[in-house]
């Protein structure tokens, strides 16, 4: 099933997607990211499995997806390639935050602003080499 063309670009800015990603170890982690410039980009910290990987200069899988029964839609985004690690933009985090917890920064958990100055926290740029997209998208009305 190859399903109709899908706007990657509109459809990873969307509010809400959460997407996975695989290291070869194998190890699978969901994440907040921000689709920008043609990259995704999150946090880690230094410590974590992800991290190594990327300092390691493993190839990473991500999928961002949707799959909604109710009203039919299944889009999803495949991305291959490897990643950066650098120091923390902070612009860019409050961005991807404000993606996932509004745009009321007064209402967050205070954890995720402290975290931004944590001496291990670093950003990951993943722009991938390898990208591919599908809908296949049904109609969920009743019959």
């Amino acid at each position: 099933m190859h399903g109709e063309p899908v706007d990657i670009d509109a459809f990873l800015r969307r509010d809400g997607l959460l997407a996975r990603v695989a290291t070869a170890g194998p190890s699978v982690r969901p994440l907040w990211y921000v689709w920008e410039d043609g990259a995704f980009w999150w946090l880690t910290d230094t410590a974590n499995v992800l991290a190594g990987a990327v300092t390691r200069g493993e190839e990473l899988s991500l999928v961002v997806d949707v799959c909604d029964v109710n009203t039919g839609e299944v889009v999803h985004v495949f991305a291959r390639g490897k990643a950066e690690m650098g120091p923390v933009d902070v612009d860019r985090a409050m961005r991807k935050f404000a993606r996932y917890l509004g745009p009321d920064e007064a209402s967050w958990d205070p954890r995720f602003v402290r975290s931004l100055t944590v001496s291990t926290t670093r950003m990951i740029r993943f722009a991938p080499t390898k990208m591919y997209a599908a809908d296949v998208s049904f109609d969920a009305s009743p019959r």
